[in-house]
């Protein structure tokens, strides 16, 4: 029962994969997707209630294993992909209805999209450093088609930037994790599971752990859109469909971002935890001091929001760096307020594309005149973006600051709060002029009346992350939890 419990969330949109494989694009099919993306969500739910009170379940000879951490990062999985999902049957329908792509192209679309939530839960699940590795680059395999849906030069090229990119970040994982396993075999615990690397005892060698670690997170930090090795993201986020954009903006850099968490209590009793921290640190403020830099000169809408998802990478690995339970608690909070936000947002930019038919920030205008329900989502949105209240990203970049400063990181974290208020003032700046600038004789409303309901998953995300603020009291045992796992208690 429970290795049933632990491979549904990977079962379920694999088998809406297979459904689409076999019977074509179809509403009904459509439903199946976002069926499979609530099943992951409940099953993250029901998976959390079960590890609070009690053991880590297992499945596969321990091949497969949910603690509190895994449980969290399912939820997030299952929410985010949610939103994404449920917008999937509108742009597919616009797709067919003004004859873009094929029928072909959209079975492939609606086999992929499930296929890349089944590979994010497979990650997240993996009790195996070597499972982790392979579901992580199976996340490389089914993005690089999905990235170039289009078929434009523009995302054939954006397609296979991030296929370059991404496999060498990848391979650079492997070498990694091949010297763990070296260290392991040499140590006499022939093993990847990385409970067992974490436990007590297990006396891996110094030498080999330095490179292995350096060479980890230089892996995963490609794909989860650190600097200096962010140069993927921006154009695969702006030529990327907007559910795919929002996937990869809000859920595939934070479990790349998991992967690196799974390493730190490995690392700390291998090393000790100060190699590690120094690296995130570094790491923190190139991704900062890049996006800030980036965000203030960037001129397209979906570009901004790549930059934007370096920039919170950054944030997330200064907390990882911090390491206490607090920290670590916080960056969790922040990759769910984080993944709702911009998932809203990305699909709000898939919107704005289609009613404007351009991504140029100096040529969107006025939309809350021109268009106000548009405009509203997308001003609701970019207030949540930049952290202020009630979007929960306030209360966790204040809290992750504040446990860098106890943690010793005073200069860093003064370093990353200047940083993070020049992308604050770049992304109000751009938003005002998209939301207010433009000259007064525009026409109103120059695209057909909109649907009422285009934009609720957007809103839903907005209202998911401003009730993260209020209900955060809530989710403190599972965050402890969570965080204990990567701290040992600490």
């Amino acid at each position: 029962m429970d290795t049933l419990l632990v491979l549904l969330p990977v079962a379920g949109p694999v088998l809406a994969a297979a459904a689409a494989g076999l019977l074509g694009w179809r509403p009904a099919v459509g439903l199946a997707i976002v069926g499979s993306a609530v099943l992951q969500a409940l099953s993250g739910a029901v998976l959390a209630a079960r590890v609070l009170h009690g053991p880590a379940l297992t499945g596969f000879g321990g091949l497969l294993r949910v603690d509190a951490l895994s449980a969290f990062m399912l939820l997030v999985v299952g929410t985010v992909g949610t939103l994404a999902a449920a917008s999937v049957p509108r742009y597919l329908a616009e797709e067919q209805a003004e004859g873009r792509g094929s029928e072909n192209g959209r079975r492939l679309f609606a086999v992929l999209l499930p296929g890349f939530l089944a590979t994010m839960a497979l990650a997240v699940v993996a009790g195996d450093l070597g499972v982790l590795w392979v579901a992580i680059e199976a996340t490389t395999v089914v993005t690089a088609f999905l990235v170039g849906h289009t078929r434009s030069r523009q995302a054939l090229e954006a397609t296979w930037k991030y296929v370059v990119l991404g496999s060498a970040g990848i391979a650079t994982a492997f070498l990694g994790t091949v010297l763990v396993y070296f260290a392991a075999v040499h140590a006499g615990h022939p093993t990847l599971s990385w409970a067992a690397l974490s436990a007590p005892g297990t006396h891996l060698d110094r030498g080999v752990m330095r490179v292995a670690v350096a060479l980890v997170l230089l892996g995963f930090g490609t794909k989860a859109g650190l600097a200096p090795m962010h140069a993927w993201l921006p154009d695969a986020h702006s030529q990327a469909p907007a559910a795919v954009s929002a996937l990869m903006s809000g859920v595939l850099t934070s479990v790349a971002l998991y992967a690196v968490l799974r390493y730190l209590p490995i690392a700390s009793a291998a090393v000790g935890p100060g190699l590690l921290r120094t690296l995130l640190a570094v790491a923190a403020l190139l991704s900062l001091a890049v996006s800030a830099a980036l965000l203030l000169a960037q001129r397209d809408l979906k570009r901004m929001l790549a930059y934007s998802t370096v920039e919170n990478m950054g944030l997330l690995a200064l907390g990882a760096a911090a390491g206490s339970r607090l920290a670590i608690g916080a960056v969790l909070l922040h990759v769910l307020g984080h993944g709702l936000t911009k998932s809203s947002l990305f699909l709000t930019s898939g919107r704005i594309h289609h009613s404007e038919h351009t991504t140029r920030i100096e040529e969107v205008t006025r939309l809350l005149a021109r268009r106000p329900g548009l405009g509203r989502v997308w001003g609701a949105g970019l207030v949540a973006l930049v952290g202020l209240p009630p979007s929960s990203l306030f209360l966790s970049e204040v809290v992750i600051l504040g446990a860098a400063v106890a943690a010793g990181l005073v200069w860093v974290a003064a370093g990353a709060a200047v940083l993070l208020l020049l992308a604050y003032v770049a992304v109000a700046r751009h938003g005002t002029g998209m939301l207010l600038g433009g000259e007064e004789d525009e026409p109103a409303e120059t695209a057909p009346r909109r649907d009422r309901w285009a934009d609720l998953p957007g809103w839903l995300g907005l209202a998911g992350c401003a009730g993260l603020t209020a209900g955060a009291w809530a989710a403190v045992p599972l965050l402890s939890a969570a965080a204990a796992v990567v701290t040992g208690g600490s």
